[in-house]
């Protein structure tokens, strides 16, 4: 019963960042390369800090349904170029298996943002610490990109 709430309110991150956004452009919708593969969400609530969730499959050991939700801030300073700010955050991640996992993770990516089209690529690092049923570390990539509206 507590998974199923939890990918209620996951799912629902991206519906309710947008209405809290209130900007037309600002909600993003893509895929996700690595570890996990999948459906990438995107909501900016200001211009330096965004939501981001992601609806994947976890192609790791007896692999799973892989559900987050992060919180990240971004750098335009990081690089000469205004297009690609480094950002950093922190969330939480579930998997749901045989053992169900539920755990925090930091973000760390280089976001490329389109200057013509409503896209953006990314490129993240996130270390994991799984916390339920037991603490381990882990360690996800990933590659992708997704269209805002």
């Amino acid at each position: 019963m507590r998974a199923a709430k939890l990918l209620i309110i996951m799912a629902a991150i991206p519906i309710i960042c947008q209405a809290y956004s209130g900007q037309p452009g600002s909600t993003g919708l893509g895929i996700i390369i690595g570890e996990p593969t999948g459906i990438s969400f995107k909501v900016w609530n200001s211009r330096k800090t965004a939501f981001d969730a992601g609806i994947a499959w976890s192609f790791g050991k007896n692999g799973r349904l892989h559900l987050h939700g992060d919180y990240l801030v971004h750098n335009y300073n990081a690089f000469s170029n205004r297009q690609l700010p480094l950002y950093a955050g922190a969330g939480a991640r579930a998997k749901f298996g045989d053992d169900t996992r539920l755990g925090v993770r930091g973000v760390i990516g280089i976001n490329y943002l389109f200057r013509e089209l409503p896209l953006d690529a990314f490129v993240e690092i996130v270390p994991v610490f799984d916390l339920v049923p037991e603490t381990s570390f882990g360690l996800n990539a990933g590659i992708g990109m997704r269209f805002f509206f």
